[in-house]
Parts: C-alpha cells; sequence; structure tokens
C-alpha cells in the first residue's frame, strides 16, 4: 500500500470512529428523549447502531459517555435558564424568573429525572449537578437580590421553592398545569419573601 492509501485508510478510520462516537451520543440523547431515563451501555450501542465493543472503545465507562454528553448540551441548557437585566417591581422580576425557570424544567425534565436517577452511581453527574445548582442559586440572587437581606432559612426556603424538585411535584405528583404550577411557585416565593 502506498503512502497516499495508507493516509487515506487512517483519514477514513478517523472518520468512522467519529460518526460512531457522535451516534452514541445522540442516542443516549434519543433514549432519555423517549421516555428511557437509566439506558444501558447496550441499549445505546443498539440505538446508535454499533456494537458494544465500539461503544466501550469510545467510552469506558457510562460515567465517561455521562460526562461527555453533558459537556456537549451543557451550553445549550444553561442558556435556558439566563435571564436579562432584572426589571420591575418584586413581583414582576419573580414572574418573569417563574416562566423563564418553569419552560427550562419543562424542555430539560428527562434528562433532569434522569441525573437524579443515576446520580448515586455517577461521580460526574453529582458533580454536573452540584455545578448546576450553584449557577441557579447565584442567578435568582442576582435577580432577587431581596434575598440577601434575608434569614438564611427563609433564603434556602426560596431555593426550594425554584427547585426542579418543587416544579417536578407540583406537575406531576399534584397534577397541576403549567400555569397553576407558576402560580403556586409565586405564591410560594411571595409568601416567604413578603413575610
Amino acid at each position: 500500500m502506498n503512502e497516499e492509501a495508507q493516509i487515506g485508510s487512517i483519514d477514513g478510520r478517523r472518520k468512522r470512529s467519529a460518526r460512531s462516537r457522535a451516534a452514541i451520543i445522540t442516542a443516549t440523547l434519543t433514549l432519555l428523549d423517549n421516555g428511557n431515563l437509566t439506558p444501558t451501555a447496550k441499549q445505546i450501542a443498539e440505538e446508535a447502531g454499533v456494537g458494544l465493543r465500539s461503544f466501550f472503545r469510545h467510552f469506558e465507562d457510562m460515567d465517561a459517555l455521562l460526562e461527555t454528553v453533558d459537556a456537549q448540551i451543557r451550553q445549550h441548557y444553561e442558556s435556558m435558564f439566563l435571564l436579562p437585566k432584572p426589571d420591575g417591581d418584586l413581583e414582576a422580576r419573580l414572574f418573569d424568573y417563574i416562566n423563564v425557570l418553569s419552560n427550562a424544567f419543562e424542555r430539560l425534565k428527562r434528562p433532569m429525572l434522569s441525573t437524579q436517577f443515576q446520580m448515586w452511581q455517577s461521580k460526574a453527574l453529582r458533580k454536573n449537578w452540584a455545578r448546576n445548582q450553584s449557577r441557579l442559586r447565584n442567578h435568582l440572587e442576582k435577580w432577587v437580590p431581596e434575598l440577601h437581606a434575608l434569614p438564611q432559612a427563609q433564603r434556602e426556603a426560596v431555593h426550594a421553592v425554584t427547585s426542579f424538585d418543587m416544579w417536578h411535584r407540583l406537575r406531576h405528583h399534584q397534577s397541576l398545569s403549567i400555569n397553576d404550577a407558576r402560580e403556586a411557585m409565586l405564591a410560594l416565593m411571595l409568601g416567604v419573601l413578603n413575610n
């Protein structure tokens, strides 16, 4: 085989490898979107159309895959939670915050539930969840600076009210519509902040 053919063969293998890796990541996201919140390596490989050995050539374990998936979609999901410069009185700002927050929670419900289900066995997911929770806390405190004047217990109560856990409870366990869940969240926040 001449040098040009060898280079072409290496380039072809690299392209196939990159396609397989991308297919594994896409398959993971597809399975999550379709409701499989804890997909196995075998299920992901089948969805991606690659062999299980190929899966483990690209990712040494599920933790490595989950870390890669998070890194790939992080910019997209973080942008869902961002708000422009705060404007208006307290109630108007809370209303805007809750709308943005609830829209993001609705769109990211399955990946967030998947993360919660799998955190106990994944150092990467625990680290990513903690990072995201810290960002949400900081963002809320910038949006609602009135929080700084509250005693710690009340401040923590507001953070609890704006958590995904609370949103999921209102929507799933209490079967509230999106608008009713937003109103409940607003009432809870105002109750703490105006107390």
